[in-house]
């Protein structure tokens, strides 16, 4: 699970495979009702959080690159409570994978600080925020 479904085997750009796999994720919140999808979200970043945490032991190394399940869940973030249509996951995908990198405040911080699975998927759940306010301000703005 950590690997996301096997992406992070990927010998090019598996965090960018593990995004993808997160529109599949948000792609399904889509469909339940905001309580339920809310829910279900939070729960999948406690699990991810556990998953790289054990993740992170067996591959022996912080923040391996096989461990993609953070940017599943920054990847569904940056899509919650968004219409879903292309021009809006291409601008999220972009966003996200922006702030993913750049890692803006406090998203280093946690990164750096956090041990385990809390470094590893917070991070990204900080550049999913990020992300999607960036996002729903330019559906604003537009």
């Amino acid at each position: 699970m950590a690997t996301g479904l096997g992406l992070g085997y990927l010998p090019f750009a598996p965090g960018t495979w593990g995004s993808l796999l997160g529109i599949l994720l948000a792609y399904g919140l889509s469909f339940l009702s905001l309580p339920i999808a809310s829910l279900t979200l939070i729960a999948f970043i406690f699990f991810a959080i556990w998953c790289a945490t054990h993740a992170e032991t067996y591959f022996k190394k912080k923040d391996a690159s096989q461990i993609v399940i953070d940017e599943v869940c920054g990847m569904a973030i940056s899509l919650f409570c968004i219409p879903f249509t292309l021009q809006n996951i291409f601008i999220a995908f972009l966003l996200f994978r922006l702030f993913d990198i750049v890692k803006p405040f406090p998203a280093r911080l946690f990164e750096q600080k956090l041990k385990g699975g809390y470094g590893i998927v917070l991070d990204d759940v900080m550049a999913g925020i990020y992300a999607n306010v960036m996002l729903q301000g330019i559906r604003l703005f537009l």
